[in-house]
């Protein structure tokens, strides 16, 4: 018996499964090996109680899998989606798929159950199982035809949306948890109301935000869509508005920020549904259109800080009070910030992109610099006559049509596809990163 108390004989590396090309007899192979994996992972102890060795065998073990699995994805990434969507018949959103997958794929990637699991433990504490999701998207999401059923998806309407539709149709205004959607005129104006914590997101407040926009782009009323931040209690805010605060880090710190229901869903649901609109017909052969687009207004107040910066990079007007400031602090927080990446270089440069991403610069709305985050500044005072005279003048049916085009040129669906790929892996390995783990245990400490 060794030091660590793992006898050697459970040290020995685990066979590598032979994919031969056939996909029930390679699933069969994945699922004995990771069988095997599971097995030898249960007879360390749980990871916070881990040695230093142990913490490193546990992260042969996985690595070791993940090699295996995004083999088995290299092969068959393909047929493996065609069996749960029945063909690319049946549209499924990112749960649905990736549990689906789990279920009919044993030891792709981990079950609800599994999931559920991790989720009662800190970040720290966890074994980094969405790291397999990452690998099974990313690999979905490297494929053409795969990565366009997916992301349309995601671009329906939810079923949420669906059910409060009428209801907000009759009323004019629905709140849901950390948002409120009114109707004003031709404009739907989604106020961020998550005053516990600056509007910092979190994975409910991603739910409630798709809901919102959905319902925005779903009212024929509705002409316009506005976001805005509402007024906040925090003794050092009191009764300011405020845009967003970013990512949740404390919920980031207690395991509470999911993989699949905010990091991935944020970008794939209701922010491409603020630039690409709302799939309302499936069928490519749809006439006159598949999508209900909108333009779209944000009205930044007092500051918009790393996901509230992202944001603005896919509104059509942004209006910021001139106190106001912007930050992306993505390198000091140690995760990749959306689709910041792409879309920042193209609205401020790549240089600016830079400074603000790897350097952590604030920007303030007066500078010269803030273009790159907005389009108009007012005085305080100034900002609901501003938002009003916005809406006026995105209300034309001339605006839905060059803003589409004008998307469609800076962003083509391809290359977007081709980031999000890149992305699904990246993000999940740095939510497990030493460097990320230790920076949001020190966040939380303060």
């Amino acid at each position: 018996m060794e030091a660590t108390g793992i006898a050697a004989p459970q040290r020995a590396a685990i066979e590598p499964p032979t994919f031969g090309g056939e996909l029930a007899t390679d699933a069969k192979a994945l699922a004995q090996y990771t069988e095997r994996v599971e097995e030898l992972l249960e007879e360390l102890p749980a990871k916070p109680e881990r040695t230093a060795e142990q913490q490193v065998r546990a992260g042969d073990i996985h690595e070791a899998a993940r090699r295996q699995r995004a083999r088995f994805m290299h092969i068959h990434g393909d047929q493996v989606y065609a069996e749960l969507t029945e063909g690319q018949t049946l549209h499924l959103r990112l749960p649905e798929l990736v549990y689906g997958a789990a279920e009919l794929f044993t030891g792709l990637v981990p079950t609800r159950a599994q999931v559920a699991q991790e989720r009662e433990r800190v970040q720290a504490a966890k074994e980094g199982r969405e790291i397999d999701q990452g690998i099974f998207f990313g690999s979905l999401l490297r494929r053409t035809e795969v990565a366009t059923h997916l992301t349309e998806a995601m671009q329906l309407p939810t079923q949420q949306a669906r059910r409060l539709l009428g209801e907000f149709r009759r009323a004019g205004s629905v709140t849901l948890g950390s948002v409120t959607v009114e109707r004003r005129g031709a404009a739907g104006h989604i106020t961020m109301s998550n005053v516990k914590c600056l509007n910092a997101e979190d994975d409910p407040s991603v739910g409630d935000m798709e809901t919102a926009v959905d319902l925005v782009l779903l009212d024929d009323d509705i002409r316009v869509g506005v976001l805005r931040g509402g007024p906040m209690t925090h003794p050092r805010y009191h009764g300011r508005r405020v845009f967003s605060a970013g990512i949740n880090l404390t919920d980031l710190h207690h395991g509470q920020i999911s993989y699949v229901d905010f990091l991935l869903r944020r970008e794939i649901g209701y922010i491409n549904k603020i630039l690409r609109g709302l799939l309302v017909d499936p069928d490519p052969a749809a006439w006159p259109q598949r999508t209900v687009q909108k333009p779209w207004l944000a009205a930044v107040d007092t500051f918009a800080i790393g996901g509230g910066a992202q944001l603005l990079t896919v509104f059509d007007r942004v209006i910021a009070a001139a106190d106001a400031y912007f930050s992306l602090p993505a390198a000091q927080e140690g995760i990749v910030p959306g689709v910041s990446n792409l879309r920042l270089s193209r609205h401020g440069g790549g240089r600016l992109a830079r400074q603000v991403i790897l350097w952590g610069r604030k920007i303030y709305a007066h500078e010269a610099a803030g273009a790159a985050f907005r389009d108009e500044v007012v005085e305080p005072s100034s900002m609901d006559s501003a938002v009003e005279a916005g809406v006026d003048r995105l209300d034309s049916p001339a605006v839905v049509a060059n803003r589409a085009m004008l998307n469609l040129a800076d962003e083509p669906v391809d290359r977007f596809h081709a980031y999000l790929a890149e992305f699904a892996v990246r993000q999940a390995r740095r939510l497990y990163s030493e460097d990320v783990l230790a920076k949001v245990g020190r966040a939380w400490a303060r």
